[in-house]
């Protein structure tokens, strides 16, 4: 089956949340939290934001895991045993590395994940029918790397030197060749700065810009995510236009951003999810969703302090313009 059918598939399978149960009087529910970003930050505070609507309140008859966010790669393991041996009721968790962790720590919690492709990355074998204890949502924002490069390269048709900044963990050089070999063909020039630490990201757009770089593309990562508004604040005295992976970023403050609305699908699609599992229904009644729209927002303010003028046939083809 084509991953094009897959997604109409689970388009057309929302009916599933009313196999489950309504939650217990009385009980509190526990969540075990596997994330590299911290508590105060857009995506958790959609997920608690949206789960109220099902009854599930944050500090009263749900417990959140305060010790899970802002984890680093070597820190999920020991933090997953931890909570499977709390015997929390659901994991929340996002990114491979912490998806893959939490499958290793457990086989009977369930596992709520946000990553960018689940079937690709082999988490699931089926998207209607989840196999296993895990479930979730894939954003499948690596795909559209090629995409945002493109429109990039449209918003900026006379620059010929470009940047990309790109999580070493998740983006090793082999990988980002096929990127740079797209925009080359474009007769753009693309180097790659890969980092590691948020302490590197400064670093490493200052020297893009020294090198010649007269645009950058963050690639996007859960690393990335966590750690975009140090881009933000770095590429702003350099004068650098900048395409960020998701459109809360441009919302934020960023120029311009394509992708997944990964807020809404933190405030949404996750927060029903949860609540069905919480409930007890079996995964695999709990389908994996994909997105299966993506904008393309702009954001003028910030155009204006670059003194980029954007003409009014590009500001067309946005979803959002940010005045």
């Amino acid at each position: 089956m084509r991953r094009r059918d897959l997604i109409i598939l689970v388009c057309l399978g929302v009916a599933w949340p009313r196999a489950a149960r309504a939650q217990e009087p009385g009980r509190v529910y526990r969540l075990g939290i596997l994330l590299p970003f911290p508590r105060r930050y857009a995506t958790p505070d959609a997920f608690f934001e949206g789960i109220r609507q099902y009854g599930f309140i944050d500090g009263q008859n749900l417990l959140d895991d305060p010790n899970g966010y802002g984890l680093r790669s070597e820190q999920f393991a020991g933090h997953a045993f931890e909570i499977v041996k709390q015997r929390v009721d659901l994991i929340v968790c996002a990114g491979d590395d912490a998806v893959r962790t939490a499958q290793q720590a457990t086989k009977i919690i369930p596992i709520l994940a946000g990553t960018d492709d689940m079937l690709g990355a082999g988490f699931v074998h089926s998207l209607a029918k989840p196999e296993g204890n895990i479930t979730g949502h894939s954003i499948l924002s690596f795909e559209l790397n090629g995409k945002r490069q493109e429109i990039l390269t449209d918003l900026l048709p006379a620059v010929r030197h470009m940047a990309a900044l790109a999580d070493a963990y998740v983006y090793p050089p082999e990988r980002l060749q096929t990127l740079q070999e797209l925009t080359r063909q474009r007769g753009v020039e693309l180097l790659v700065y890969r980092v590691s630490k948020p302490e590197e990201i400064a670093g490493a757009i200052e020297t893009a810009k020294n090198s010649g770089a007269q645009a950058l593309n963050v690639l996007p990562s859960p690393f990335m995510f966590g750690h975009w508004r140090i881009v933000r604040e770095r590429v702003a005295p350099l004068s650098l236009p900048t395409m960020y992976p998701f459109p809360s970023m441009a919302e934020e403050g960023g120029l311009i951003a394509y992708g997944t609305n990964i807020v809404q699908v933190w405030r949404d699609s996750m927060p029903r999810q949860a609540a069905a599992l919480l409930r007890g229904a079996k995964v695999a009644d709990v389908p994996v969703e994909q997105p299966t729209k993506f904008d393309l927002v702009i954001n003028l303010k910030t155009a204006k302090a670059l003194s980029l003028s954007i003409p009014e046939s590009f500001l067309l083809r946005a979803d959002k313009v940010i005045e």
